[in-house]
């Protein structure tokens, strides 16, 4: 539940409310940073930070329960991958989005009250950005891997160098990550552009997956 949450949050937010923000007059936008937007963002940030700590601890229990060798299986290839995406999504939400969303909220509360807008306040707007729609990139394969983990077995052979994948993942996924740290929307500035990416990012984890083992 609190999954359907977090990931239905973050598809309105960048499906229905940013293209709305981008069409709407400054009033309008206005009420809704200072009215809307901080009651979706909480159920938002908690749902992440429940979908995460659940999810840690189902992993805890699953390898007490059948032994820490069910992560070398199919099932624990597939599951680990996509928890590293769940993760660093959890993460760009609690470190990126909700703390430049604060900046943002914060100028638009001194704007209506007569005051000054922050000047951190549009780089905060890029920089949320360019993490939700990194958020909604990885979701694609998130959810496909939490399919494959039950639907789709990999044939794991004796001695395969898992380690070799967990380096191929790490690079992959980690310039994927330091783009929304720091980086540029690029081809994620449309709704279009960043869901072809995230397939194109679930055929790209899948072939590298069943290429190195």
């Amino acid at each position: 539940m609190a999954g359907v949450v977090w990931i239905g949050h973050l598809y309105y937010f960048n499906f229905c409310q940013t293209p709305f923000f981008n069409e709407a007059d400054a009033q309008t936008k206005s009420a809704c940073i200072r009215g809307l937007v901080p009651r979706a963002l909480w159920w938002f940030r908690w749902g992440a930070a429940f979908t995460f700590f659940s999810g840690l601890a189902m992993l805890m229990f699953e390898g007490h329960r059948l032994g820490w060798g069910v992560y070398s299986t199919s099932w624990g290839v597939w599951i680990l991958i996509g928890s590293a995406l769940g993760s660093l999504m959890a993460a760009n939400v609690w470190f990126i989005i909700w703390p430049n969303q604060k900046i943002i909220i914060g100028s638009a509360n001194a704007v209506a009250s007569g005051g000054q807008a922050d000047p951190r306040a549009a780089n905060a707007g890029v920089r949320a950005s360019v993490a939700s729609r990194t958020n909604v990139l990885f979701s694609i394969p998130m959810l496909f891997l939490m399919g494959a983990s039950r639907h789709l077995p990999l044939m794991i052979e004796e001695g395969s160098n898992l380690m070799n994948l967990f380096w191929a993942m790490l690079v992959l996924i980690g310039l994927i990550e330091l783009n929304a740290m720091k980086g540029k929307m690029g081809p994620m500035k449309s709704v279009a552009g960043v869901i072809h990416l995230g397939l194109l990012l679930t055929v790209v984890i899948y072939a590298v997956t069943v290429w190195v083992v």
